[in-house]
C-alpha cells in the first residue's frame, strides 16, 4: 500500500515466528497534552506522561537548569532533545556528558541524571518495565489489561561494549532509499522523519499495517491527521468504526495492530513527527543503512 517511490514499500513481512492468537482489537490512544494538566510539576520542568504497551512517553517542558533524575532506571532509554541550542549534562555512573541540542541520547540502566543547559523540550521514552512511570501514565487505565496482537516484551541484546551514555546529532541529510533517522537500543526504537512544510498531499498516502506491534506517533510541532480502520472479521462485535483523529502538537497517538493507518500533516507550515516502537523493529533493522546506530547493538541472535 506504498507508493513505489517510498522506502518501505522494499520492507518484508513483520510478523513474529510464534503468532500471537488473539481475538478482537484495542482501540486506539490519543493523549493531547495541550489539554491536560502535566503529570509531574518540578522546579523548572513540567511533564506530561503517555504509554503504548511496551513504552512510556516522557513530554516535558522545560527551562534552563532543571533536572530530570532516574533513581533506579531498570534498563535503557532514549532521550530527544529536538532543538538546537546548548543542550544538557548527563550523567550515569561514572560518566558525564555534555550533549548538544538537536541530538538523541541513549542513556544506562540504574541511576541518572539530565541537567538542561536550554529552555524548551524534552523528551525521554522508557520501557513500561518501569511501573512509577507506566503506572502514573495519563492513559495508564488503558492498559490494564494487556492489549491483544503483541508479544510480551523481550529486550534486545546488550551492547558489546557494555552499556553507556551515547549521542548522536540529529543533522542527518536525506539519502535516497533510507526512511528517516532511525536510532535504536536494547528496548526501544526511534525514527525522526522529516520535518514536513505544509499539508500532506492527500493524493500520496500511505495506507498501511503491522501484525503485531504497536506504533506510538507524537507530534511535536503542527498537527497531524491519524486515519485508522480495523479489520473486519467473522464476529461481528469487534467490529470498530474508522477514526479520523485531528491531534495539535504536542500529542501522541498510539496505533495498535493489525490495524490499517495512515497520518496526513495538516498545518501551511511546520509539521513533525517522531515515531516510536518497543522493543525495536527488526524489518527496518535488516535494512541496510537504514538503523543510524546498527553497528552499537546486535539483533537477537546475532
Amino acid at each position: 500500500m506504498y507508493e513505489v517511490d517510498d522506502p518501505r514499500s522494499r520492507l518484508g513481512a513483520t510478523a513474529t515466528a510464534t503468532p500471537v492468537k488473539a481475538e478482537g482489537f484495542a482501540a486506539a490512544e490519543y493523549v493531547r497534552f495541550s489539554e491536560l494538566p502535566a503529570t509531574q510539576h518540578l522546579p523548572l520542568a513540567d511533564t506530561w506522561l503517555a504509554r503504548g504497551q511496551n513504552f512510556v512517553l516522557a513530554w516535558s517542558r522545560v527551562k534552563a537548569g532543571a533536572c530530570l533524575a532516574r533513581d533506579n532506571q531498570i534498563d535503557e532509554y532514549m532521550v530527544v532533545l529536538p532543538e538546537a541550542g546548548a543542550g544538557a549534562e548527563f550523567e550515569a555512573g561514572d560518566e558525564h556528558v555534555v550533549v548538544p541540542g538537536y541530538s538523541l541520547a541513549i542513556v544506562p540502566p540504574g541511576r541518572s541524571h539530565i541537567r538542561m543547559l536550554q529552555q524548551g523540550m524534552l523528551l525521554r521514552v522508557f520501557s513500561t518495565r518501569n511501573a512509577d512511570l507506566a503506572g502514573a501514565a495519563e492513559n495508564a487505565a488503558a492498559y490494564r489489561e494487556a492489549h491483544p496482537h503483541i508479544p510480551d516484551f523481550k529486550a534486545w541484546p546488550a551492547p558489546p561494549d557494555g552499556f553507556r551514555i551515547r549521542h548522536y546529532s540529529l543533522d542527518i541529510a536525506p539519502q535516497p532509499g533510507r526512511f528517516g533517522r532511525i536510532f535504536r537500543c536494547t528496548t526501544l526504537m526511534i525514527n525522526m522523519l522529516p520535518l514536513e512544510t505544509g499539508p500532506r498531499d492527500v493524493t500520496k498516502l500511505s495506507p498501511h499495517f503491522h501484525d503485531d506491534f504497536e506504533q506510538g506517533s507524537l507530534a511535536i510541532e503542527g498537527a497531524f491527521r491519524h486515519h485508522i480502520r480495523w479489520p473486519w472479521i467473522a464476529n461481528s462485535s469487534f467490529w470498530r468504526d474508522d477514526d479520523h483523529e485531528l491531534c495539535p502538537a504536542p500529542s501522541l497517538a498510539v496505533i495498535p495492530p493489525p490495524a490499517i493507518h495512515t497520518s496526513a500533516a495538516t498545518e501551511p507550515h511546520r509539521n513533525q513527527l517522531i515515531d516510536i516502537f518497543s522493543p525495536p523493529r527488526i524489518d527496518f533493522s535488516k535494512m541496510n543503512g537504514w538503523v543510524l546506530n546498527a553497528d552499537e547493538y546486535p539483533l537477537p541472535g546475532d
